[in-house]
């Protein structure tokens, strides 16, 4: 298997990053023989990947890295680099490969302290590696500060460091960091394309494949969830029922604390499977005896664990409504189609009915501010406004749309 295959969806950018990952291996070749780089290349030190949601931006960095760390011997007989099987490929895929740092976040945002150690790290040579390269996930939750640091190890590149910054638009990144890099857009993938690697990767069914991908809009990590996670699917069911229950306000605030409810539940549960591991191993790295007390000094360290864990709450639960809000996004935009009888394939097929039901009772205009209301609070939310209060006036306002 090639380390393209899981790159869903994206042709030209396939091709793209293939190209640059023959002349990468042209010009690590040339430099251990002594001879002289190619005159014309198309890699460079510094990519950005961008696209929507559920788009594989870091997918295709994983799948480029692999490439560019491919030492499969069928290369040197003219064999595409990203054979999928040597040990640079399957060491960078599988996230043990000395010489790529993969890094994300689950908190709110990456600050300068994470980032200037980044940029230490890229300074190195490769330890065993054809390439140092670091694969920056969240590039959009750089704080200015850390995005300035960052800017500076672009702008004086380590010989064999390659940056791989994925985010959603290139607006989410600093003007001056974005000049610098190679820029590659990502489209959602189609919908059949999703369903056939849920089948083929994943052992799903064909028929709920397809019912996920649909109903995901081409999001593939989402998909995925939705068909092997029932509690998934009763939260998104209990989400498309909002648009029938917003009859009053009565309604609408009951709605409201439901769904903050639900994300408080989502990040509640995945805080009860790793926060206590996460505190008993630091119990024991700071030499606590099993149920003793914990040794002077080392309150500072717990409180710092439970901060960084309070934050990376906060993230699960925005990350949660904000799964919602698409899925409610997704449930008006097939009230608009129904309304304007376009004939595009609906996402939410399942909840026709309720489609429907709301297409009569009101306008596109009408849907179209509904719309405006749910991008609206997503907005608010990112401003670091009350949850409650933003879904609150969301709710309100789709009901006064």
């Amino acid at each position: 298997m090639a380390v393209w295959d899981d790159v869903i969806g994206q042709d030209r950018v396939r091709t793209q990053l293939s190209a640059a990952a023959r002349d990468a291996d042209s010009l690590v070749t040339a430099a251990a023989a002594g001879e002289a780089a190619p005159a014309a290349s198309k890699m460079t030190h510094a990519w950005l990947f961008t696209g929507p949601p559920g788009s594989g931006r870091s997918t295709a960095a994983r799948a480029f890295a692999a490439a560019l760390q491919c030492v499969s011997p069928d290369r040197a007989l003219g064999g595409e680099p990203g054979c999928g099987f040597c040990d640079g490929c399957h060491t960078t895929l599988v996230g043990t490969h000395a010489d790529v740092e993969v890094v994300r976040t689950d908190l709110l945002s990456i600050g300068v302290k994470e980032t200037r150690d980044l940029v230490r790290r890229a300074q190195l040579s490769p330890a065993g590696g054809r390439w140092q390269v670091i694969i920056l996930e969240d590039a959009d939750r750089l704080t200015e500060g850390a995005a300035n640091v960052l800017l500076k190890a672009i702008e004086e590149p380590a010989a064999r460091t390659v940056w791989l910054l994925c985010a959603p638009s290139l607006e989410d990144v600093l003007p001056t960091i974005r000049s610098r890099c190679r820029h590659l857009t990502l489209r959602t993938p189609p919908v059949a394309a999703v369903a056939d690697v849920l089948v083929r990767r994943d052992g799903i069914a064909p028929e709920a494949a397809e019912a996920s991908a649909r109903a995901t809009q081409g999001h593939i990590g989402r998909a995925r969830r939705l068909a092997t996670d029932e509690r998934a699917r009763a939260r998104r069911s209990a989400v498309l029922k909002l648009p029938l229950r917003v009859a009053d306000i009565g309604g609408c605030l009951k709605a409201a604390q439901e769904l903050i409810d639900a994300a408080a539940e989502d990040a509640a549960q995945a805080a009860e499977e790793i926060d206590a591991k996460e505190a008993e191993e630091l119990k024991a790295a700071l030499g606590a005896a099993a149920g003793g007390r914990m040794p002077r000094g080392t309150a500072g360290a717990m409180k710092e664990l439970e901060d960084k864990q309070k934050r990376r709450r906060t993230r699960t639960q925005r990350d949660s409504l904000d799964l919602a809000l698409s899925d409610l996004t997704g449930f008006y935009r097939d009230v608009l189609a129904l309304q304007l009888g376009s004939g595009v394939a609906l996402a939410n097929e399942d909840v026709r009915d309720s489609l429907d039901r709301v297409a009569r009772d009101s306008t596109p205009e009408r849907t179209l501010r509904r719309i405006e209301a749910i991008v609206a609070c997503r907005q608010t939310l990112g401003r670091n406004v009350a949850p409650l209060l933003a879904v609150e006036a969301m709710a309100v306002a789709l009901r006064a749309a």
